[in-house]
């Protein structure tokens, strides 16, 4: 994970070849299924590898195979090609080149080049004219050393780095660091306060999906006046449009109301290399269902409020997991909470949560919590103790194998 990953990138595309990124630490048998599934022609380890694959089976303008996050399912490949990703990154560096004269510090790459995440920020960081400084992994005082060294002004941290420098004792500066873009995963507003009081460096989340590329994001201008927005995704980015679509079931359509977030940006990825080309999640005006619940307010911030597929409607009524885990966390000694939702004869469901948690936290102090911050219908109905939540590489709850692990039903 180092400037090696850049120049084999490169050297793939100037071969005429499409790059097919594979973390380094991933098993035998994933590396496997990558190459499978893709069809690769060679594996670039220290030296090439030919795999006997000789046909051109992906269209000339095809630059890289990235996989969505497989949050709801089997990660699935998606092929980029290199016109759409030019417009994706340009769409989000055309206003801060306009608002900006100065010349670009380098960009700090904190996340795996194996990811899209960090393939968009090298590409991003050279279209802007940046140099280029490559984490091999994320630690927090090598960040830390990092950020006065190159004089890092901005950068893009996941929450769980963004977690960790808030937590981590020995790092109690990060000047001359101005922002940080949040990425990757949905970042707690507790957690982005917490990071905020400590280091006095805004944190601003942004949106985007494989298929899509960033479509919501903040400029700095934003940020200097809207500073009571902090919280929000941002608002589209130039040549994005987005709507709010609602289920017809008198969730209400007016301004501020919750529904799903459908998203038409100027270009997308081609398709899913397994043959898909989304046309399943387009509607007729070419909007793309991102399967996310948001609301946008009278300035045009959207706001997220969970996956769609996440909400558990316990007899008629929502609970959105995000807002529940966030009261949760609010728990002395509870460093990590996920909610999902269990089957019940007579509600339908019923909101269940797994917590990370010191040993002296009971279940009546995390019910006491809840009920002082929700309405009843959200409180949880049981409690589970787990060392960790399980994530998908780029930190995101699995929250299908947690819901795997609730064997008995549970009474309300």
């Amino acid at each position: 994970n180092g400037p090696d990953a850049i120049t084999a990138m490169f050297g793939v595309w100037l071969a005429g070849c499409v790059f097919v990124p594979v973390n380094p630490r991933a098993p035998d048998a994933e590396v496997a299924h990558v190459v499978d599934a893709t069809r690769s022609v060679a594996l670039i380890r220290p030296a090439v590898e030919l795999l006997p694959i000789d046909e051109r089976i992906y269209e000339p303008d095809t630059a890289f195979v990235t996989w969505t996050s497989g949050t709801t399912g089997t990660p699935k490949p998606i092929l980029h090609t290199h016109s759409s990703y030019f417009e994706l990154i340009d769409r989000v560096l055309s206003p801060l080149r306009r608002a900006s004269t100065n010349r670009p510090t380098p960009n700090l790459i904190p996340v795996s080049l194996a990811l899209n995440a960090g393939i968009y920020n090298v590409l991003f960081g050279l279209r802007a004219g940046s140099a280029i400084v490559v984490m091999d992994g994320f630690d927090t005082r090598v960040f830390a050393e990092l950020v006065p060294r190159f004089a890092i002004r901005s950068t893009v941290l996941p929450p769980a780095a963004i977690t960790m420098l808030a937590d981590d004792p020995g790092v109690a500066d990060l000047t001359p660091l101005r922002y940080v873009r949040s990425i990757t995963a949905p970042l707690s507003p507790l957690q982005a306060r917490r990071f905020v009081e400590k280091f006095g460096v805004v944190v601003l989340n942004g949106y985007g999906q494989a298929e899509i590329g960033e479509v919501i994001g903040w400029t700095a201008a934003d940020a200097r006046e809207h500073p009571e927005k902090l919280g929000a995704l941002g608002r589209p980015h130039p040549g994005v449009d987005i709507r709010i679509a609602f289920d017809g079931a008198g969730d209400g359509e007016g301004e501020g109301d919750v529904g799903r977030l459908l998203v038409r940006p100027p270009s997308m990825a081609a398709r899913d290399a397994t043959g898909g080309d989304f046309a399943d999640r387009l509607d007729a005006d070419g909007y793309l269902d991102t399967g996310d619940l948001a609301r946008i307010d009278a300035e045009g911030f959207v706001w997220i409020e969970g996956r769609a597929g996440d909400v558990i409607n316990r007899g008629g009524n929502k609970v959105y997991p995000d807002a529940v885990e966030e009261v949760l966390r609010l728990a002395p000694g509870v460093s990590d909470a996920a909610v999902v939702g269990l089957s019940d004869e007579r509600l339908g469901e019923v909101p269940v949560a797994f917590v990370v948690a010191d040993e002296r936290v009971t279940d009546d102090d995390l019910t006491a919590v809840c009920r002082a911050h929700l309405t009843a219908y959200k409180v949880p109905v049981a409690f589970h103790r787990i060392d960790a939540l399980p994530r998908s590489e780029v930190g995101k709850v699995l929250r299908r194998d947690l819901a795997d692990r609730l064997t008995t039903r549970v009474k309300p």
